[in-house]
């Protein structure tokens, strides 16, 4: 028999075995199989969310960290910690169920000619395909699905910055979340200019 055939007969025979589904004549195995990519099952990584400490019952699961206090994964920043956003800029109990309550807070950007300049740039570039140059609803976009609301409209036109801020971040029926596009301040500075948008119509 010729090298090739030998190949060829030992993966038959393998692929033929392979077909038994009688795992009765299988020992029982004192020690775990072998695993392909076993990290893809078990995190080696301690992850943040994940707080397991029964290391006896479930080691394949065990996820504390023995250095930190209670073998927490997580520990709180240091005092002193200078956040990542601005204070007040980004208020941190908006809730995406919290429109009514978002309206509450008010526009922590001041507004200057700078800011009002930046925000037509960023409403030019992020909004203006739907909601238009002048916020009617008759961007490009707007005018092939239709429905897109004006600024100046009875149901828009009273809205406070908050709540202009909250459908930016979460989006609001059709319209989705552009909270990747626009940082925290590039969004309030969109709605001071949404603010003059509401003004120039009345």
């Amino acid at each position: 028999m010729s090298f090739k055939k030998y190949i060829i007969f030992i993966f038959v025979l393998g692929l033929l075995s392979s077909c038994n589904h009688d795992f009765s004549h299988i020992g029982i195995h004192q020690e775990p199989r072998w695993e392909f990519a076993p990290n893809m099952y078990y995190s080696v990584p301690y992850e943040p969310l994940s707080q397991v400490t029964d290391s006896v019952n479930h080691p394949e699961y065990y996820n504390s960290n023995p250095y930190n206090p209670h073998g927490m994964t997580m520990r709180e920043p240091v005092p002193g910690t200078i956040s990542r956003h601005p204070k007040g800029i980004l208020p941190m109990h908006m809730h995406p169920d919290s429109l009514e309550a978002a309206g509450l807070v008010p526009n922590p950007v001041p507004l200057t000619e700078v800011t009002l300049e930046e925000g037509r740039v960023l409403y030019q570039r992020f909004c203006s395909p739907c909601h238009g140059q002048t916020g009617e609803g008759d961007g490009a976009v707007g005018e092939v699905y239709g429905g897109v609301p004006l600024f100046a409209s009875a149901t828009l036109k009273d809205k406070p910055a908050g709540h202009i801020y909250h459908v930016i971040t979460y989006g609001y029926n059709r319209m989705t979340s552009y909270a990747t596009q626009l940082s925290p301040e590039e969004r309030w500075k969109v709605v001071h200019f949404v603010h003059t948008l509401q003004q120039a119509d009345q």
